[in-house]
């Protein structure tokens, strides 16, 4: 059984093939909002500086001029992947206008995780084959310290200005000044493309470990972008409209823009649309409420953890005026019922929704209407977009509120995975209907009280551990894990917790190498110490390590965490009924 979209939404509008995102997302003749028409695209939250649509449209084009001149990229030349650029970066309200400017080239942008250290960095700009590197001062010694490991040169680094820079080395230029030397350079030729290039191009390359493993390459097209913009714009329209005709929208750019998150449904459909995008680098409550409150914002997108804060900080709220919001959006990770309750409770004028989708969708798959709120539900399917539902049989489940893994065909279904055929082969499988991508996601499609089709995610099949939105592969840990003397084997899993959502926990069959005086809090704390000196922040085992005499695992070798998540759930429940 193939599900759809609700019959009352609009049909998805035909969506271009053959034009190059920055031209879709520059050009008034491809259906973004007319510039006479949009507000400030984007406006620092913290300095108050503000750059206009016509400004933006201005400065891709003269970073372009800048760029082919600095790396000598032919605009025509090559292919895409002979022009990679790697970004390391915190949230800058210049980051869109340098990815738009690497399309006008028709190059690749690669963005990578601000939390990453260097060698997980040294990985991506490795597999992607990035040539350059754009980066921030707080993150400069790490970018450093990966372009060494990356053989890229220094004079390939650049700087993109924040706020309070401190002095910033002469040797690198800043992307200021590389859009002031585009002024006087020659006007690029245009982008030649052949039928369909769009669909078959990478635009941008996002590191996700997929269904499990470690991080790999996902190659969106230009075309996946173009279409989820659309397909989320299609969605919205008809709420956008009963909040005022031609509504405009002053949006929060509090969420990573290396995130796929925040790179699709925040910075590509509120420019697409018009919006006003007030960016932040980084979250800190009192910040972030007084950011809210001192530029209107109207829509907030977060994820689970700061609604958590938000709810568990009510008195802190309530000193500031908040009454510019209109809705929340959520996604990432799910939000729980009772949270969104609690929320709702809180702030009733609020409309609190939620998204679902992935890296391998770019973006939104499906979510909640606010004419149609269902706390705890993804929401109804996005304009253009089919679903399955099948069972550990690879069965098709055929009606409602029956568990099974979802499977999405649409057009912002992404090309696959960078030289990885094998994970591009098992996770995008062609069916009778089309290509579908298996979430790992299991799920259930619920009907409301409204008679609507809701995708409720019940369950992850994939591995992956959400970390505050970040994801996190038990296989990389595991691997990091081994490497420590004192781990024979080990196995890491999932745990909750009420504010990153998820936590890494780590069992570990202790090497024989350990000596009886060696305390088991101290080996703990060394096996600690040694994710913590090799991994992200978000990686760290917060949720502990258990020593265990086995680790389960199938006859095929395969670790059966399901057992492990049994025995830490039992572990906990004791533990509650003691205290």
């Amino acid at each position: 059984m193939v599900f759809h979209p609700p019959a009352w939404l609009p049909k998805l509008p035909k969506i271009p093939d053959t034009v190059p995102l920055c031209d879709f997302m520059l050009d008034e003749k491809y259906g973004r909002r007319p510039y006479a028409d949009s507000w400030d695209t984007y406006t620092c939250g913290l300095s108050g500086r503000s750059i206009t649509a016509r400004q933006q449209k201005e400065s891709v084009d003269r970073l372009a001029r800048s760029l082919a001149k600095e790396f000598g990229w032919k605009v025509n030349e090559g292919t895409e992947y002979d022009k990679v650029a790697g970004v390391f970066a915190l949230n800058t309200i210049d980051i869109m206008t340098l990815s738009w400017a690497i399309h006008r080239l028709n190059g690749v942008s690669s963005p990578a995780n601000a939390a990453y250290n260097a060698d997980e960095l040294r990985h991506q700009l490795t597999n992607s084959g990035a040539k350059v590197l754009f980066t921030v001062m707080p993150l400069l010694q790490t970018a450093l310290d990966a372009a060494v490991k990356s053989n890229i040169p220094r004079k390939n680094i650049y700087i993109c200005e924040m706020p309070n820079d401190p002095p910033i080395p002469k040797e690198f230029k800043t992307l200021s000044q590389l859009i002031k030397e585009g002024e006087s350079l020659p006007e690029l030729e245009p982008v030649k493309w052949t039928k369909g290039q769009g669909a078959r191009q990478t635009a941008f390359l996002c590191y996700s470990s997929g269904t499990s493993g470690l991080p790999k390459g996902v190659m969106i097209s230009h075309y996946n972008v173009i279409a989820n913009t659309v397909q989320i714009s299609t969605y919205d329209q008809m709420a956008r409209d009963a909040i005022a005709p031609g509504y405009h929208d002053a949006a929060l750019g509090l969420l990573p823009q290396s995130h796929i998150y925040g790179l699709i449904v925040i910075c590509h459909c509120s420019t697409y649309r018009g919006d006003r995008v007030v960016v932040l680098p980084k979250f800190d409550l009192q910040q972030y409420l007084t950011c809210i409150q001192k530029y209107k914002i109207n829509t907030l997108y977060i994820v689970p953890p700061i609604i958590i804060a938000m709810v568990k900080n009510q008195e802190l709220l309530k000193k500031y005026d908040l009454t510019s919001v209109l809705s929340i959006f959520t996604g990432a990770a799910p939000l729980g019922k009772e949270t969104a309750e609690d929320l709702a409770a809180q702030y009733p004028a609020w409309k609190v929704r939620q998204g679902y989708g992935l890296t391998e969708t770019c973006t939104v798959v499906c979510s909640t209407s606010p004419m149609d709120i269902w706390f705890g539900s993804s929401g109804c399917l996005l304009p253009g977009i089919e679903a399955k539902v099948v069972d550990i049989e690879g069965n098709e489940i055929t009606g409602y509120n029956q568990r099974g893994e979802l499977l999405v065909k649409s057009p912002s279904v992404v090309l696959g995975y960078l030289k990885n055929d094998k994970a591009t082969m098992e996770t995008f499988v062609d069916m009778p209907e089309g290509r579908f991508m298996r979430t790992g996601d299991e799920v259930e499609i619920r009907v409301s009280s409204k008679g609507n089709e809701h995708v409720w995610v019940v369950d992850r099949i994939k591995e992956l551990i959400k970390v505050k939105g970040h994801q996190v592969a038990p296989a990389e840990l595991e691997a990091c894990l081994l490497n420590h003397p004192a781990v024979a084997d080990c196995a890491v899993i999932s745990v909750p917790d009420d504010r990153a959502g998820e936590l890494p926990k780590a069992y570990v069959v202790k090497s024989k190498s350990v000596g009886l005086e060696e305390s088991d809090v101290m080996v703990k704390r060394s096996i600690m110490k040694h994710v913590e000196k090799e991994k992200a922040r978000h990686k760290w085992l917060a949720g502990g390590v258990e020593f265990v005499e086995v680790i389960p695992k199938s006859p095929s070798g395969k670790i059966l965490r399901r057992l492990l998540k049994d025995k830490d759930r039992e572990a906990r429940k004791n533990l509650g009924a003691k205290l």
